[in-house]
């Protein structure tokens, strides 16, 4: 069995008309074909298509070149020989059927669990034969998305006497700065307690006590953009509360990274890998080490003392400082840029990287036909339960148990997680059964649950 992708040579007739773009070669391989021999790579989420404003490109890639399009009406031509996904865009309801067997389906999903669940759950990822997600077990990896580089790390700290003079004028020593509220990190929960044992300054909608000096420091786009003003402001302060909004290994934002672009120690809640990526054993304060806030609130206070301990945080901007080399390896080896023009971007790479894989299953099922059997055809390869993989919500603070029974967070996010293995499943059976009319998906919604409810 191949889950929810099986392949086949061709078994769909070229339906429409399919007009390609003005045929060219880079200098990325040697591919002579023409654009009516070359496969065609479907970018089914239109809005990521990177190659505006066009909407069909001809790409070079290192093994050999494809058509790449966002016109649907390409998908059931016999050539177009992969989907690509955006995981936020991709609702389980919406999903293209029939699914063609020739096709192979690709995921590029560098968000937030948070924005669809679906993929945290084994049907639901095992829709994909190729991924490109923050896990490094993800066939592209984008777990580094948000750092640009070493230097990005090691940019000087604002000295600590003038961090101390700001606290001096009645700064707290830890910021908060929120402004999406009820996140299935439940993040809040856990700042509203820390908040009784130490001042946390919080300029954000969510549990905002102080106002920010400047109505431009307010606009949300200016903290967005890593305006210079902003990023002064914020490095001020000591500590950060960089609490991600869902709880993923190798889920890892500007939440973690730019404090420490900035030396405003991080506290930290997100990956439980984190560590794995750290430029030293000494660079951020993971919560998850302490057994409550109050004893968190400790530490923190003991750091904001004490300046010899606090400094230790911050040595790894110091020449030689980060000593991690499986973080230094994988800035060194991946193949995109962040702001880095010289470099492809992620988009762009995961597209070649889909292209050479689609080139190679063209070649392989020639062979396999040619050989009248004796070559074996190209098995499928189908993404894994690891290459998103993100466990069940749970309380920021306190356990499920003590949760009343309105909680608002409880009522959103525990219901979405599971309702969403019921559509990774509801989906996967219509595939199976060569469904081809999408409003029956909530009936076979309905079946699941049915079938649920009398298991229990």
């Amino acid at each position: 069995p191949c889950g929810a992708a099986g392949w086949a040579q061709d078994a769909v007739p070229p339906g429409a008309a399919f007009v390609a773009a003005a045929s060219y070669r880079g200098p990325g391989n040697n591919d002579t074909r023409g654009n009516k021999a070359l496969p065609i790579l479907l970018w089914w989420s239109g809005s990521l298509f990177p190659h505006f404003p066009g909407d069909t490109e001809r790409i070079d890639c290192p093994r050999g070149s494809c058509l790449v399009t966002r016109s649907r009406r390409a998908a059931r031509h016999r050539r177009t020989k992969a989907l690509i996904f955006y995981g936020t865009d991709f609702r389980a309801y919406e999903a293209p059927l029939p699914r063609l067997p020739h096709q192979t389906w690709a995921l590029f999903h560098e968000e937030s669990p948070m924005n669809n669940y679906v993929l945290s759950h084994s049907p639901g990822i095992r829709l994909f034969n190729y991924t490109a997600t923050f896990r490094r077990e993800s066939d592209y990896p984008l777990t580094l998305q948000w750092l640009p580089g070493t230097g990005y790390l090691r940019a000087p700290a604002v000295p600590l006497a003038e961090k101390d003079a700001w606290r001096r004028k009645g700064y707290g020593p830890v910021l908060y700065l929120q402004s999406h509220c009820d996140v299935p990190s439940d993040r809040d929960r856990y700042v509203r307690e820390l908040m009784k044992y130490i001042q946390v300054d919080s300029y954000g909608k969510c549990l905002h006590n102080r106002e920010l000096p400047s109505e431009r420091l307010r606009d949300t786009s200016t903290a967005t953009t890593e305006d210079s003003e902003f990023m002064t402001f914020i490095a001020r302060y000591k500590f950060h509360l960089a609490l991600e909004n869902a709880i993923c290994d190798d889920y890892m934002t500007e939440k973690l990274w730019r404090p420490m672009h900035l030396g405003a120690v991080p506290v930290y809640r997100g990956s439980p890998a984190v560590r794995d990526w750290m430029p030293n054993n000494l660079s951020i304060i993971l919560i998850d080490d302490f057994d409550s806030p109050q004893e968190l609130a400790k530490y923190l206070d003991f750091l904001d003392k004490n300046g010899e301990e606090y400094l230790k945080y911050l040595e790894y901007k110091n020449v030689g400082g980060i000593k991690n080399q499986f973080l230094l390896e994988s800035l060194e080896k991946r193949e995109w840029g962040v702001n880095d023009m010289t470099l492809p971007n992620y988009l762009n790479g995961f597209e070649c990287f889909i292209c050479d894989k689609e080139n190679m299953r063209v070649k392989e099922e020639q062979e396999h036909k040619k050989s009248r059997g004796k070559i074996p055809a190209p098995r499928p390869h189908i993404a894994q339960f690891k290459h998103m993989g993100c466990p069940m919500p749970t309380p920021g603070f306190g356990s499920v148990e003590d949760l009343s029974e309105g909680d608002s967070w409880k009522e959103m996010w525990l219901q979405d997680y599971w309702q969403s293995l019921d559509q990774g499943e509801a989906l996967t059976a219509m595939i199976h059964r060569n469904e081809s009319h999408q409003g029956r998906f909530w009936d076979y919604m309905h079946e699941i649950f049915l079938k649920r409810t009398r298991q229990h």
